[in-house]
């Protein structure tokens, strides 16, 4: 059996690259699109500040693009090397969307963000606004074939089990692209990251304007953040519900310990507001409930229950004994694969299969079962509950600060100079990282709160790990650790040297001694 050990430096190792490497990843996908608006200003008014502002802004994503492509492709490396019985067992359908990334959007995106920084003396204007709309496309398009292969982990439809090749086989590739777990993610994270974008160049202007630098191209920025910002923060919104939904539908036991639901309640359920969960106990010792929220939120009905983290317990108790009939079966067709008496057995039960692989933590042989194993097995699909409900709600705060944040920027930067409300501008700029914050917590939200599983339902995390040694582990993280430490140092200097320099740094000199806006 595979220890403890290796099962959590593994997860460890990988939590950590793919945190760092999300923290380049929102703003990328959201500084396309200001580019986007700020050269479209800038081809129909033909006023050379929105070229400057493309330019400058541009100067800035394209920091952050090198130095996330770097972080990404060593995180993805990690499923061969860190992740190997996962590739074989789930790799003829996990890898299919990732392929498909890495030809047609990574190529897409990375060529026409040549062309946009080497483009601008030998393309019209018009033909530079295309290349522009199209790296955006490719950004997105990146994003799409990533989430479709995480939605899948969340969701895994269009694929089964195969007693023949002992692995994953897709069924219907349409299935696994319109996943409908893979779409809400795909829309909420990408309009997550527009919400970065837009903050990042609101925090970046609103220094320029506290500082009474660089005027009319900060307070053009601030205006096109603000407004561009306020539509993401509520798509954001809208499609968090969706996305929430969707795991209500999918993932029953994540949404129970999201709300620190223990016990199933009459429909509409209620709202944890606040709670103290006390897992040993399986109850909340304080909480602060808001009547029928949940069950409007979660069901989108009066009277659909939702089950507390009790009952469904229970229901994994049932299915992991269904799991045991299946890996029976399977150990007798893997010896007899024409044999119809054990595939009719395997085919009643395969739906558990996963299930009954939670047993291979604790026993090699299902004769090796007992009571004392099946409630183990039992417990370990309980994920812990206090870290995902306080991330959850810490998330939305966040998001709410932000919805009033780009409501407040919108509504004075439509009526007049934004430069002398101060309180919006100092609020815009110490409220920087709460995007990232919020990203960061909600990818731990979605995969902490997926275990024991890598595939829901499926294939049990204690199983999807390679045969490593401890110390070749603690050796790999420590490196990881150090060199995206290394990355995201150069990312901050270069980032805060070049806002530093202002549109200055393109060597118009333009705005250096500005004194007002226009």
């Amino acid at each position: 059996m595979i220890s403890e050990q290796l099962v959590d430096l593994s997860r460890l190792q990988f939590a950590v690259t793919a945190l760092y490497h999300f923290l380049f990843v929102p703003l990328t996908i959201g500084m396309v699109w200001l580019l986007v608006i700020m050269e479209a200003a800038y081809v129909m008014t033909g006023k050379v500040i929105y070229k400057d502002m493309t330019r400058f802004w541009g100067k800035l994503f394209g920091i952050n693009f090198a130095l996330g492509v770097t972080t990404g492709i060593t995180m993805e490396f990690q499923f061969g090397t860190n992740w190997a019985y996962y590739s074989h067992y789930v790799g003829d359908v996990f890898g299919a969307p990732l392929a498909i990334e890495g030809l047609m959007a990574f190529f897409l995106e990375s060529t026409f963000i040549g062309l946009f920084f080497f483009g601008w003396d030998r393309l019209s204007k018009q033909q530079h606004l295309m290349v522009t709309i199209l790296m955006s496309v490719g950004t997105n398009l990146s994003a799409l074939w990533i989430l479709i292969a995480n939605g899948w982990m969340q969701n895994p439809v269009g694929a089964e089990f195969s007693f023949i090749t002992m692995r994953m086989e897709m069924t219907d590739f349409w299935d696994v692209i319109f996943n409908p777990d893979a779409q809400a993610k795909f829309v909420h994270t990408v309009s997550a990251g527009y919400v970065t974008g837009s903050i990042f160049v609101m925090a970046i202007s609103s220094w320029y304007l506290l500082k009474k630098q660089n005027i009319a191209f900060a307070t053009r920025s601030f205006r096109i953040a603000a407004t561009f910002g306020l539509a993401s923060i509520c798509s954001v919104i809208v499609l968090g519900d969706e996305s929430g939904y969707t795991v209500g539908e999918a993932q029953k036991t994540k949404m129970a310990a999201i709300e620190a639901m223990w016990d199933t309640q009459p429909a509409p359920a209620g709202f944890n507001l606040i709670a103290i969960p006390n897992q040993a106990e399986m109850k909340n010792d304080f909480e602060i409930e808001i009547p029928w929220v949940m069950g409007i939120i979660g069901t989108r009905s009066l009277n659909k229950v939702i089950p507390g983290i009790k009952e469904i317990r229970e229901q994994n108790r049932i299915r992991i004994l269904s799991g045991m009939k299946a890996l029976a079966a399977l150990d007798t067709l893997r010896n007899a694969p024409k044999d119809l008496s054990p595939q009719v057995e395997f085919d009643l039960h395969k739906k558990d299969l996963g299930f009954g692989l939670l047993l291979k933590k604790y026993v090699t042989s299902l004769d090796q079962v007992t009571p004392e194993i099946i409630q183990k097995a039992v417990n370990d699909t309980i994920p812990r509950v206090a870290p995902i409900f306080w991330s959850f709600r810490i998330m939305v705060a966040l998001g709410f600060l932000m919805l009033f944040l780009f409501s407040a920027a919108a509504w004075y930067a439509s009526r007049g100079p934004v430069i002398d409300k101060t309180w919006v501008l100092k609020l815009a700029f110490w409220c920087l990282p709460a995007p990232w914050i919020s990203a960061e917590l909600g990818w731990f939200i979605a995969e902490y709160g997926r275990q024991p599983w890598t595939i829901y339902g499926v294939l049990p995390t204690h199983l999807s790990v390679s045969t490593l040694s401890v110390g070749n582990l603690y050796g790999s993280l420590a490196g990881f650790v150090g060199f995206y430490t290394v990355l995201l140092v150069v990312e901050m200097y270069l980032m805060i040297k070049f806002a530093k320099q202002g549109p200055g740094s393109l060597g118009t000199g333009r705005y250096e001694n500005e004194v007002k806006h226009s």
